[in-house]
């Protein structure tokens, strides 16, 4: 299993339409190949930095295949109007536990 996250920086006065926005898009994310779960976590010491934390099968059901789908183009251009500049991606695997 492969995590990704994704640090969404947003804009501060706009908190509260994103996470509206973002539930109403997180049926792109789930019916994804390989899509395992996922968590939207708000920052405790600065509120309009989000990470999106998602659980995949493989690193190619995420690179291969949501980031090149349709639904990852819908998925991130209804977001785009929050975020305060490009969200930063990167991969983690357990390696304990």
């Amino acid at each position: 299993m492969i995590h990704e996250i994704a640090v969404l920086p947003v804009k501060p006065d706009r908190i509260d339409a994103f996470k509206h926005a973002f539930g109403e898009l997180t049926h792109l994310l789930s019916r994804a190949r390989g899509y395992e779960g996922h968590r939207l976590m708000q920052g405790v010491e600065t509120p309009s930095h989000f990470s999106l934390i998602v659980q995949w099968q493989t690193l190619e059901d995420h690179t291969q295949g949501f980031e090149t789908s349709e639904d990852h183009q819908v998925f991130m251009a209804r977001l785009q109007d929050y975020l305060d500049a490009e969200p930063s991606v990167h991969h983690v695997r357990a390696v304990s536990g």
